[in-house]
């Protein structure tokens, strides 16, 4: 199964938690066994980059066993308190071990400065060589496993695992460098790889904080699962388009999705509904997201409707070329006609909402005095 991973990207669900549990406990065993060896180096060569390296390796350690208990309790089922699962214990798992690398990579550089403003003569020695370069080796062989397997079965935390697999090769390769340095062109350079080390300890905490923080506070969709959404919505007939799609994400592989879908207003309302029962059918089964679609009718067919829709389209671009419209419908009086719509504004828009209502409303008002704009905000929850 571990191999098959490696090679292959369609890993089954029920593979899923025993892939991550073994990659935890993988790093666990290899990231122990690394800190023993360079402690035992750095000790015997009274060197504070190679003891500062260990120190690392423990880290990782650590990481390694909270991602396991994370994997481990994220794999329960649903139950009456937790109806959506327990996915985002795995994104908590990560928040603790990012607070705990930040803490290591602060008490690390203490040590290093010391060492610089009071330096200590270290001893090289051929073992200590030796176990740096293993560990050059070990780490690159689980960058890897992670990266490889994390995407394989779509984990974040194996993802960060990996990446940070790849500074520490970067971390002992500066520590293998600094002891060639003493070595054979006596420079002593120990304080600063050390503090070198504790930076790039801190950096991977930094981006662990942020890769579990994103999540828990709802990030953005990914724009390849947008895309493979979209792509399968409107390969059905007559959906004419799709709008106000949110995403709600309980953990990695568990998605609960909703959007609207246009529909012609002149379809079969049974029939239609048929249609919608089949989407959310079809992204369950290829996405694994459960999926709820409101179904939105459009004239297609009538052209005044047809037409003052593409005149508020010109209006709203003219504005601000970022907006759109849409649930676009008029509803005729004796005295006036009402403009009904939504407007999606970016967050990022340079408009402010009601300054966005302002201009269209006058615009509008300007196009024909007997038009009345009903106008609705919304924003877009992907990119």
């Amino acid at each position: 199964m571990f191999f098959r991973a490696l090679t292959n990207k369609n890993i089954p669900d029920e593979d899923r938690s025993k892939l991550g549990l073994f990659c935890s406990l993988l790093g666990i065993f290899l990231n122990t066994i690394l800190c023993i060896g360079k402690f035992f180096a750095g000790s015997l060569s009274s060197s504070i980059s190679i003891q500062a390296d260990a120190f690392n390796n423990l880290t990782d350690a650590v990481s390694s066993l909270v991602t396991l208990f994370g994997f481990k309790l994220a794999g329960q089922k649903a139950d009456k308190q937790h109806p959506f699962g327990h996915g985002r214990i795995e994104y908590v798992s990560g928040l603790i071990v990012s607070i705990f690398i930040l803490f290591m990579g602060f008490d690390l550089s203490k040590s290093s400065f010391e060492k610089i403003i009071s330096p200590v003569q270290t001893e090289n020695s051929t073992i200590s060589l030796y176990i740096l370069g293993a560990s050059l080796l070990v780490k690159l062989f689980l960058a890897f496993c992670y990266r490889r397997i994390g995407k394989a079965i779509d984990s974040s935390a194996l993802c960060a695992a990996g990446t940070d697999s790849l500074s520490d090769c970067a971390a002992s390769f500066s520590v293998f460098a600094g002891l060639l340095l003493q070595e054979y062109f006596y420079i002593s350079v120990d304080g600063y790889i050390g503090l070198l080390v504790s930076v790039l300890i801190f950096i991977s905490g930094i981006k662990a904080l942020n890769e579990t923080i994103s999540p828990l506070l709802g990030q953005l969709p990914t724009a390849e699962f947008v895309k493979e959404v979209e792509d399968i919505v409107m390969s059905y007939e007559n959906i004419i388009g799709i709008h106000d799609f949110i995403c709600h994400d309980y953990g990695p592989g568990r998605h609960i999705i909703s959007l609207h879908a246009e529909v012609p207003a002149e379809q079969n309302l049974l029939s239609m509904h048929d249609t919608i029962d089949n989407i959310e059918r079809t992204l369950s089964e290829r996405l694994h997201c459960d999926t709820v679609i409101h179904m939105d009718p459009v004239m297609i067919n009538d052209e005044k409707t047809c037409q003052l829709r593409d005149q508020v389209t010109s209006i709203v671009k003219s504005i601000d070329s970022s907006l759109s419209i849409h649930d676009f419908r008029i509803v005729e009086g004796p005295t006036h006609t009402n403009l009904i719509f939504d407007i999606v504004v970016p967050f990022d828009a340079k408009l402010k909402d009601e300054i966005v209502i302002e201009k269209v409303y006058q615009t509008i008002k300007e196009l024909n005095a007997h038009y009345y704009p009903v106008m609705k905000i919304d924003h877009s929850h992907i990119m």
